[in-house]
């Protein structure tokens, strides 16, 4: 650890007086930093590092008090203790001094055990503010920067580790000039499985770098369930402590451990590791308040994705539910879903749209519910009124699915997966871009399929002839009957078509 000695400012007009403080302080491990006049000292405060201002009060030009009071009124400054070293004993001088925003009064001549018990004192003091300050800005740093995660949390998509990536940059040490702030930090936490995942940052030429741990640190922490605890320890008690086992383990990474921070749970973990400061109780709830914003996304995302997964297990139970009556078998809904898919990415849609077309293009044929099975599994041609009655599927779906904004794509697919691009589909004998996107991609996918699926009327194709019928037509379809850019994209993915159809024919 990387420690600089207190500077002690000692402001005096009488260079006999500097010489017997340095000749006092210097010896106990003080830098003595000296001035002759307020205007010196002041040039002083802002060049160098200050712990403690001994400033005399009647001194030429600008005295004590003025130097006293545009220290207190610099908020850069307005923490470093000073102690007025003056002859003058008046209560009036005293209140001066006081209002000036004076810690401490020593009276000339001092006496040097009372000098160095008030410095001492008074530094003590200093390094609790200063750590109590570096804890709030720190909080307030991460509070910010936890608003802005929370306006960009995609929790379908959201990575702890990743996200982690991002806090651990705001705590940790780039520079050497950031004392305050660890050399590493150290993560784990339960994973999907129930496994402890352990990583390990820090910044190496200012660049975070993640390694990733395959060490038991949990069991060095003595983690027990309904643990959950913050603790800080400075390198002096660490021999003794609960945590000396996992300097051990960090020691065999040739990793010296010392002045660490940190948060311990039964399902997460944040050690802080290797300030260039002693650490209190307020580092340590630093990283509290890290560990519970982190477990709050945390707890969030894997909710939502608990949810979602009810949504698409539900979506698929529906659309099975509507292809029990009919002859359709196998993994029909799921191939169509995926072909969409494919589709969708080929001709620029969003990952979004994709991801939801796969899902919900599922349940294009939902309406066949209220068609009666004596149609659907009718071994001849439909009669006139059996082929309306069919059709009219596309309008039940619609109904059942009703207008959940969740379910848009879904509805439109249904509606709109028989028409055609010429106008000769229905149930509304839409013509070109009246059609949705999701019905004239859902159109071809579902064409394939049925071609690669024997029918009553028919029998199975294979890819090559149903490639052949959807590019160049055999009648009952044609190329004219599809969206010209879903035609190019089916064409430019057929093997995959083909790929997902072998791998999905069960």
């Amino acid at each position: 650890m990387i420690t600089s000695k207190p500077g002690i400012l000692c402001v005096d007009d009488e260079p006999s007086n500097l010489k017997i403080l340095e000749a006092i302080l210097t010896p106990r491990g003080y830098e003595v930093l000296p001035a002759e006049s307020g205007t010196e000292a002041l040039e002083i405060i802002n060049k160098q590092k200050v712990d403690i201002v001994l400033l005399d009060v009647m001194m030429p030009g600008v005295s004590g008090y003025d130097v006293c009071k545009r220290v207190k009124e610099d908020e850069r400054c307005r923490n470093i203790p000073v102690v007025m070293v003056t002859a003058l004993t008046s209560k009036e001088e005293r209140i001066k001094g006081i209002e000036a925003g004076a810690e401490d009064f020593i009276s000339k001549p001092f006496d040097h055990t009372e000098l160095l018990t008030r410095i001492k004192m008074l530094l003590k003091m200093k390094d609790l503010r200063d750590s109590l300050d570096s804890a709030y800005a720190k909080i307030t740093a991460l509070s910010g920067f936890g608003a802005r995660m929370a306006m960009s949390f995609d929790p379908l998509n959201f990575n702890f580790i990743s996200s982690f990536d991002n806090i651990v940059n705001h705590i940790i040490r780039k520079t050497s000039e950031m004392s305050d702030k660890p050399q590493i930090v150290v993560v784990g936490f339960i994973d999907e499985n129930n496994n402890w995942q352990w990583y390990q940052f820090e910044s190496i030429s200012s660049n975070l770098k993640r390694t990733w741990l395959k060490l038991d640190i949990h069991n060095d922490l003595g983690v027990i369930n309904g643990d959950n605890r913050v603790c800080h320890y400075n390198e002096a008690d660490l021999e003794g402590s609960n945590i000396r086992a996992f300097t051990q383990t960090m020691a065999s990474r040739a990793i010296k451990v010392s002045n660490v921070a940190g948060f311990v749970s039964n399902v997460f973990c944040v050690l802080a590791l290797n300030h260039n400061k002693v650490v209190s109780r307020y580092d340590a709830e630093v990283l509290n308040s890290i560990a519970v914003q982190s477990l709050f996304f945390k707890s969030l995302s894997s909710q939502v994705k608990e949810t979602e997964n009810a949504f698409d297990y539900l979506v698929h139970a529906m659309a099975r539910a509507a292809e029990a009556n009919d002859e359709d078998t196998g993994n029909h809904i799921l191939r169509v879903g995926e072909y969409c898919a494919i589709v969708a990415k080929e001709i620029g849609m969003s990952e979004k749209f994709t991801g939801i077309i796969r899902i919900q293009a599922t349940l294009h044929d939902v309406g066949k519910i209220h068609v009666h099975p004596d149609i659907l599994k009718k071994p001849g041609k439909f009669t006139p009124e059996e082929y309306e009655n069919m059709k009219k599927h596309t309008i039940y779906g619609a109904k059942i699915l009703g207008d959940h904004v969740r379910l848009t794509l879904a509805r439109k697919a249904c509606l709109s997966h028989h028409e055609r691009w010429d106008g000769g589909g229905y149930p509304h004998a839409l013509k070109g871009e009246q059609i949705s996107v999701e019905g004239r991609i859902l159109n071809i996918a579902d064409q394939y399929d049925a071609l690669r699926n024997a029918r009553v009327y028919k029998p199975a194709f294979d890819h090559q002839k149903t490639y052949g019928i959807i590019t160049e037509g055999d009648g009952r379809t044609m190329p004219h009957h599809f969206d010209p850019q879903v035609l190019r994209a089916f064409k430019e993915t057929a093997s995959q078509f083909e790929e997902v159809y072998e791998r999905m024919k069960g």
